[in-house]
């Protein structure tokens, strides 16, 4: 089992490393970098913002048919993200294609006219994309608000989650990772 991060240019620097060795103790796996060569689809004009279930079946025919990568992968970008019916996501992930996607638009102080601080980002994103690539290992959402797999609707309730899984969504990794 592999997990590959993909860092897209519009994402800020200078976090990959921390970010992915973070992901990668909270899933007990290494997880590797790579700068992301694929521009972005799926932007939609009347929103100003993209669409990230068309990222990820652009991901799904790039990265995986064009390419040939079996991997877990996350795309970590710049770009402030929706899906129909919802104003934003954090993140979003398609198990049946072992691709997910992390924006860190709204995962950065300075959107909320806050205070800029890398530490915060750094946790946010840590957060979400262990949060994705659990999805992709086929876990749902939890009730548990501080476990990873609890899923935010505001900056706020991602704060308050730790970068751990509660002792039921960490059975249900451990079972998940028995079959790669």
């Amino acid at each position: 089992m592999s997990f590959l991060i993909f860092w897209d240019s519009t994402s800020p620097q200078g976090l990959q490393i921390p970010v992915a060795q973070a992901i990668g103790a909270i899933l007990g796996t290494h997880v590797e970098l790579q700068e992301n060569p694929v521009m972005l689809r799926g932007f939609d004009g009347a929103r100003g913002q993209y669409n990230a279930s068309h990222i990820l079946t652009g991901m799904q025919d790039i990265y995986t048919r064009k390419y040939g990568i079996g991997d877990y992968i996350l795309i970590i970008v710049g770009k402030d993200l929706y899906i129909p019916g919802r104003d934003f996501v954090f993140g979003l992930a398609r198990p049946s294609i072992r691709a997910g996607i992390v924006s860190t638009t709204r995962l950065n102080n300075q959107y909320y006219q806050r205070k800029s601080d890398m530490y915060d980002t750094i946790d946010r994103v840590v957060k979400e994309g262990s949060h994705e690539f659990c999805h992709m290992l086929g876990l749902d959402h939890c009730r548990n608000s501080e476990c990873i797999m609890f899923c935010p609707s505001t900056l706020d309730e991602l704060d308050r989650k730790r970068k751990t899984l509660c002792p039921a969504c960490q059975r249900k990794l451990k079972a998940a990772k028995r079959y790669f």
